[in-house]
């Protein structure tokens, strides 16, 4: 059976595109609170991933042992916007680690921040690796390898002990076998997948780590409060992340992913949040996540979140044309009993 559509692109009084997908809301442990779609097949989260790949840098202790702050931990969670707060942070980052932009495994790409980008292009300077959206976990993974006494070089390999680590350890947060199916992300690191429901659960013990041993319990924590205290550092001026999670104060996270991903987590309700667009669409995703969010009484009155979920469509005048919304099956459910 095909997924749900999730999300209604209407132009004047007709829908006029629509954006299936699945959803999968669990607890910590494994119990599902809300299930549309196919929840068992396997996805990439791809950035979306990012809390859970910024664990080893604070469970294994290098994250003390060099003096990362909640700022830099949130730049390991993040997909930044290539703006000073992201890059100046980075570029210290690697320099108090010993390592420079060379050591980088991702690749330069301009900067998502227009006004950065377009002052770049005026003065002709050229994008850095620092940069990429990815700089901030990349420099997370080098700081690992600095502090276990791995080589750096190759630490964006599937075989290197890094992502050993965060492989096992999202195995194990996930409740599935370790031998995961894996590809290469954007950013040359793995991307591992797994059920969509198994990801929501291993989101829900990042929100309720109370069964977790105590060093990844405190990283957990420590991770989540991270990203709710820097939502900018975890995205950008204007981006949804920081938009949605400004809107929470600090009652939930949530990360994007390529490919229509987004992943939440409720420390209050000890709740994981994973959804995918069949279409990898991130207008559809942004509408669901901030839909979800807004129907379970976590954001009450920003308008900028709201929005996020009801979007108008403007024409080159400006004019509204039209809405995206969620559609009739985010409706049905009572979202406010989660």
């Amino acid at each position: 059976m095909a997924n749900p559509i999730l999300v209604d692109v209407t132009r004047g009084s007709l829908v006029e595109s629509v954006h299936r997908g699945a959803i999968a809301v669990t607890d910590a442990t494994g119990t599902s609170k809300l299930s549309l779609g196919d929840v068992d097949r396997p996805i990439y989260p791809r950035s979306a991933l990012k809390p859970i790949q910024a664990l080893p840098l604070v469970e294994s202790g290098a994250a003390d042992a060099f003096g990362l702050g909640s700022d830099e931990i949130a730049l390991a969670c993040a997909s930044h916007s290539g703006e000073p707060m992201h890059t100046d942070r980075v570029a210290a980052w690697l320099k108090r680690i010993g390592c420079t932009e060379a050591d980088l495994a991702c690749g330069p790409h301009p900067a998502i921040y227009e006004p950065v980008s377009e002052a770049m292009i005026a003065r002709g300077q050229k994008p850095t690796r620092i940069h990429n959206n990815c700089s901030g976990k990349h420099a997370g993974f080098l700081t690992v390898a600095r502090h276990v006494g791995l080589p750096v070089a190759g630490y964006e390999t599937h075989d290197h002990q890094v992502q050993k680590m965060v492989a096992a350890a999202l195995a194990d947060l996930a409740g599935i076998d370790r031998d995961m199916p894996w590809g290469v992300d954007g950013c040359a690191v793995p991307n591992f997948a797994l059920p969509l429901s198994a990801f929501a659960r291993a989101l829900a013990k990042m929100a309720d780590p109370s069964a977790l041993s105590a060093p990844r319990a405190d990283a957990a924590r420590r991770i989540v409060h991270a990203m709710t205290a820097h939502p900018e550092l975890v995205s950008g001026t204007g981006r949804a992340c920081a938009i949605l999670m400004r809107a929470g104060r600090g009652r939930f996270a949530v990360k994007t992913g390529a490919e229509g991903v987004y992943a939440g987590i409720v420390p209050e309700r000890g709740l994981g949040i994973a959804l995918k667009i069949d279409d990898g669409a991130s207008r559809a995703s942004q509408t669901v996540i901030a839909a979800l969010l807004e129907k379970m009484g976590l954001i009450h009155g920003d308008n900028a979140a709201r929005a996020l979920a009801h979007a108008s469509i403007t024409n080159t005048r400006d004019k509204i044309v039209g809405e995206r919304r969620p559609a009739e099956a985010l409706e049905e459910p009572d979202l406010e009993q989660l």
